[in-house]
């Protein structure tokens, strides 16, 4: 499921603490201000490999679909900057895949938003269950405060009855496997960065950061509580601070670190 050939001997620029991009070659002109135009090129060895950034469409309960949050600006940005700052082969164009999908195993990254509101069919249970114990590496992201988090948890369980989250203490290599990051950051919304606050809900006072983990101790899921990275990737050309502050200085950071984990274990 995980062809690691695509990102074999892939050459990282180590960073030191707060974890600043600039790399092997670092950003280029100004952010976009609407998404990044992904217009490049496949090498023609890695057309079928080259890694492919696949967003989950879910069922949920609710007024809108809570899945397309931050789409399609942060599933165009990321890839744009995980090419421009790693050697890694990525496709221009993102997916968005349904965990009933035949071909779900054709991605082995998947990410997943706002479940506060999911409400997972039998078959997207299954589906998920079958997706991660073949290979496939989940993130889960941007969900706040404690009835966010007790709905996906019951979701999850459904997943695995057998298995809890467990939080990611700060020295796990998935803070500091291509960018070294000093702390688990909370990455708040564009919105409420503008509005002043520190937090996006009362009872969302830290940011957690919890793994599901196989019989043989590989990370199956990564689950970014009390933070929104997808809202760093989406608005980086919005506003030049925020930008600085959360997009430049955590989002991009601890994204491909994830990313990177993923597709090497």
């Amino acid at each position: 499921m995980a062809v690691v050939a695509i990102i074999a001997g892939v050459v990282f620029a180590q960073f030191g603490p707060g974890a600043r991009l600039g790399g092997r070659r670092g950003f280029r002109g100004s952010p976009p201000e609407f998404g990044a135009k992904n217009d490049w090129e496949i090498d023609e060895h890695f057309q079928h490999d080259a890694f492919r950034f696949a967003r989950v469409k879910y069922s949920s309960y609710g007024w809108r679909d809570k899945w397309a949050v931050d789409f399609p600006e942060s599933d165009l940005n990321l890839p744009h900057r995980l090419r421009e700052l790693t050697s890694m082969e990525v496709h221009p164009q993102s997916v968005i895949v349904e965990l009933t999908d035949e071909k779900l195993s054709d991605y082995p990254f998947l990410y997943l938003v706002e479940p506060g509101d999911m409400l997972l069919s039998d078959d997207e249970v299954r589906g998920l269950r079958r997706y991660l114990l073949n290979g496939g590496f989940l993130m889960v992201d941007d969900f706040w405060g404690e009835q966010e988090w007790d709905n996906f948890y019951q979701n999850i369980k459904r997943v695995f009855p057998d298995r809890e989250p467990e939080e990611l203490p700060l020295e796990h290599d998935i803070f500091h496997l291509v960018y070294d990051l000093q702390e688990k950051p909370m990455i708040i919304s564009i919105g409420a960065w503008m509005g002043g606050r520190r937090t996006e809900r009362p009872d969302a006072q830290e940011a957690h950061y919890k793994g599901i983990f196989d019989d043989k101790g590989r990370m199956m899921a990564i689950i970014c509580h009390n933070t929104d990275l997808g809202d760093g990737w989406e608005e980086e050309g919005v506003d030049p601070t925020y930008f600085k502050e959360y997009s430049e200085r955590f989002a991009y950071p601890l994204g491909i670190n994830i990313i990177t984990y993923a597709m090497t274990h």
